[in-house]
């Protein structure tokens, strides 16, 4: 572990964690974003595929550009006065969800062209991904700068797409026996084909999950802290009371 890491994760933990939208902080274990195409469509690895390529063509573009857009009508402080809120949330909210539509229009054609009629499986859930609060949640946020928006948007992309496609084969092997069509094992659990499977099945990996990122929660803050103590006793500084 470097020193910077080192420090930051001794003098704000929960802070430094806070940027880990991969694994630490994954937008849907710990905030329960995105469940409804996880629950309803993500019931095999081609769908979780297909699901995972939509949000890496429309999650960070959107919110770059809906970023750039939402300039016009800026949030300055973190908890803004209700006038202020009146005043600006609905014209933002219009400027994430277009910027996603705008972008979904772009997108499609792509997706069309990489996986053809197997995308009329997704059904009505696709286009919905327009107003999915991963990618419209800022709109009642404090501005951010478009370094961030494009940052937290690839992190977030791949935390969600990761958290898809390890549902999508833990389901269709649950269910067919099958990792992406190829036979591993006789069907364990039909009902993680249906969506009160997938809600279970969601449910034991988000516990499992969370209890993984505790650990490692623990493990970086204490390392982090011994490697503090040494640094300090090597340059003759005072440590800090635990």
């Amino acid at each position: 572990m470097k020193r910077r890491s080192a420090e930051l994760i001794a003098r704000d933990p929960e802070r430094f964690f806070h940027h880990d939208r991969v694994f630490l902080n994954n937008p849907v274990v710990m905030q329960g974003m995105g469940l409804a195409p996880l629950v309803v469509l993500a019931t095999n690895g081609q769908n979780a595929l297909m699901l995972a390529a939509a949000v890496a063509l429309l999650l960070t573009p959107s919110r770059l550009l809906a970023c750039l857009l939402s300039r016009l009508f800026p949030l300055r402080e973190e908890h803004p006065s209700k006038a202020e809120l009146e005043k600006k949330l609905l014209p933002r909210s219009i400027l994430y969800s277009g910027s996603a539509a705008v972008v979904y229009l772009a997108a499609y054609p792509i997706l069309n062209r990489l996986f053809g009629v197997s995308l009329l499986v997704l059904g009505i859930y696709l286009p919905m991904l327009v107003v999915e609060p991963l990618l419209t949640y800022r709109f009642g946020r404090v501005q951010e700068s478009p370094r961030k928006a494009l940052s937290k948007g690839v992190r977030i992309t791949v935390g969600y797409s990761l958290l898809l496609l390890l549902l999508g084969c833990v389901r269709e092997w649950l269910s067919a026996g099958t990792v992406f069509g190829h036979l591993l094992s006789r069907p364990i659990l039909p009902m993680a084909g249906m969506p009160a499977g997938g809600f279970i099945v969601l449910g034991v990996l988000c516990a499992v999950w969370r209890a993984l990122a505790k650990k490692q929660k623990d493990y970086l803050t204490s390392e982090a802290r011994g490697l503090m103590a040494v640094y300090r006793q090597r340059e003759g500084e005072p440590q800090d009371e635990q």
